[in-house]
């Protein structure tokens, strides 16, 4: 169940067929979701809540990258990579997600998958994002595994993506309720290019006291529902983190990646989030309407110039609406998706009941 299947129509803008980031023609997402076990924190030997997703542009993007770019709300987090996406403007990679500290491994995954496959590309410079999910896991039992990552891309697909609980979501809180990975998509009006917007999250992030949906602060109506408790860490409320990955087939340049890559704040903002102190709010945009030099490509053969397109800024703004409103129901349907969650030492990660949730919004 999504936001739209309860009747919560978040702003006026009109979705994809999937209402996803895979609207955007050529993305695949994939998932490998890894639970296991229960009861009493035993490091490395879990209870496991966690696991690693994974966003592929269109086509071979080690050897055909898109242009991209970035966009720190707050730096308390991690984002490979992102300083050859600002320097070139460039997406060299897949984009995947996991918990903090599986960053590395999967990172050095993505660069087996790349020479696996035989490519000529001499260098790469992955991008994997994080969030922290050691509320519900076991995280500093390393259980992602370089397979892991594999195995999502083995799996990545276009249509429907599986969200909530899953992959890189798996662990995930937010707003205290069960958090996780959520998608949406925005079709713009023919008269203004008609390009897609597609937005994926990673919501590990929010206060309950300041979640609100279309503009309704219901998180204060939902105060029976018991917060997840850490006593191990004893991290406030609201210490998380949240990754947005924006997708566009509009024929943008680095510096337009950028501008849409900001506006996933508001999104984030919309529905309550601060970009808090001890939070990792990372954004990335790429496009898909403009293909750009790869690395590989700098040798004796390499053309010197090439004619590029550039959606005229006088009908940006409509973008940047797009990935407001796309970020903003990605974060409600992660939320919706994501069930009631059990993990280490029997903490409970409730999830929100998205009937409920309706009604609140309807009764403002």
């Amino acid at each position: 169940m999504r936001a739209r299947d309860h009747g919560i129509i978040i702003g006026d803008g009109t979705p994809g067929p999937e209402n996803a980031i895979t609207d955007v023609a050529g993305v695949l997402v994939g998932h490998t979701t890894l639970v296991e076990g229960s009861g009493t924190l035993d490091v490395g030997r879990g209870p496991v809540r966690t696991g690693v997703t994974v966003v592929l542009p269109p086509g071979d993007v080690w050897t055909r990258p898109v242009f991209a770019g970035a966009h720190r709300l707050n730096g308390n987090g991690e984002m490979t990579g992102l300083e050859w996406v600002r320097e070139s403007g460039l997406l060299t990679s897949p984009v995947a997600i996991t918990n903090t500290h599986s960053v590395g491994v999967v990172r050095d995954a993505l660069l087996v998958d790349m020479l696996a496959a035989g490519r000529t590309v001499p260098w790469g410079l992955p991008v994997v994002g994080e969030t922290w999910d050691g509320v519900l896991n076991d995280i500093n039992g390393f259980h992602v595994r370089a397979e892991h990552l594999h195995a999502a891309i083995a799996g990545a697909a276009d249509g429907p993506v599986p969200e909530g609980a899953v992959g890189g979501g798996t662990g995930m809180i937010c707003h205290g309720f069960k958090g996780g990975i959520g998608t949406a998509s925005r079709v713009r009006p023919a008269e203004e290019g008609g390009h897609t917007v597609g937005v994926l999250v990673q919501a590990n992030h929010g206060q309950r006291r300041r979640l609100a949906v279309n503009g309704v602060p219901v998180g204060r109506m939902f105060d029976d529902v018991p917060l997840p408790g850490d006593p191990a860490a004893g991290r406030p409320e609201g210490a998380g983190s949240i990754i947005v990955l924006v997708a566009t087939d509009a024929p943008l340049l680095p510096h337009q990646c950028t501008r849409l890559a900001q506006r996933a704040g508001l999104g984030i903002a919309r529905v309550g989030g601060l970009g808090e102190h001890n939070s990792g709010d990372l954004f990335l945009c790429f496009a898909t309407g403009n293909r750009g030099m790869t690395p590989g490509d700098l040798g004796e053969q390499a053309p010197v110039s090439f004619d590029l397109g550039m959606l005229a800024d006088a009908h940006i703004t409509g973008l940047f609406e797009a990935v407001v409103e796309a970020t903003e129901e990605a974060i409600v349907n992660a939320l919706i998706a994501a069930e009631t969650s059990k993990g280490r030492d029997g903490i409970v990660a409730h999830g929100l009941d998205g009937g409920r949730l309706a009604a609140a919004v309807a009764g403002g």
